[in-house]
């Protein structure tokens, strides 16, 4: 695997910003081939979850998505703050943005959204037992919808290509074989 990886000779930011930095590296492949402009997007890591209630729904939030353009359907999730651990994070944005706490968090391991040109990962949860403690308190830039739907619509929202967000899909996947209802 060592002979496939690239040496990053230089970076330099173009972009340095809050959510999301740009940059571009000069980098040596394995034959010697010099690529100087290969740009990466780092944003901050970012956690979802798979949050179900304890009456056994699951909580889905529909919100206003301007890169798509489209309000879109998705499990709660956001970024992690500096100096905060990912399950500090789920714990955090399921609280601020569904006014829900859990009894127990599972973690279902990270994925990239696009390695390519990205270089954040998203942590993904499970959570159980949750229960309406609080309401929303969401920060400036965010309306959010929340509902609850049972198990089985969470699975055909999925097949029906209703929740069209690629790393929600992930964790909803791995969320439906950890509850036991995907083999």
């Amino acid at each position: 695997m060592s002979k496939l990886k690239w040496e990053k000779l230089s970076s330099r930011y173009l972009v340095k910003e809050k959510w999301a930095t740009l940059r571009v590296d000069c980098c040596r492949m394995p034959d010697g081939t010099l690529i100087d402009d290969y740009y990466v997007l780092e944003y901050p890591d970012w956690v979802n979850a798979v949050a179900v209630t304890d009456d056994n729904e699951v909580i889905l939030i529909r919100q206003y998505r301007h890169a798509a353009e489209e309000v879109i359907l998705e499990v709660p999730g956001g970024c992690i703050d500096p100096g905060e651990t990912p399950e500090q994070a789920v714990k955090r944005e399921l609280l601020e943005e569904t006014g829900y706490a859990f009894e127990t968090l599972e973690p279902m391991g990270w994925v990239y959204a696009n390695p390519s040109t990205s270089a954040n990962k998203t942590h993904s949860y499970l959570l159980t037992g949750g229960k309406k403690v609080q309401e929303q308190h969401l920060d400036g830039r965010e309306e959010i919808e929340v509902l609850k739907v049972s198990l089985d619509e969470l699975k055909e929202l999925v097949l029906n290509n209703k929740i069209p967000q690629a790393l929600h899909v992930t964790a909803i996947f791995n969320g439906l074989v950890r509850l036991g209802l995907l083999k």
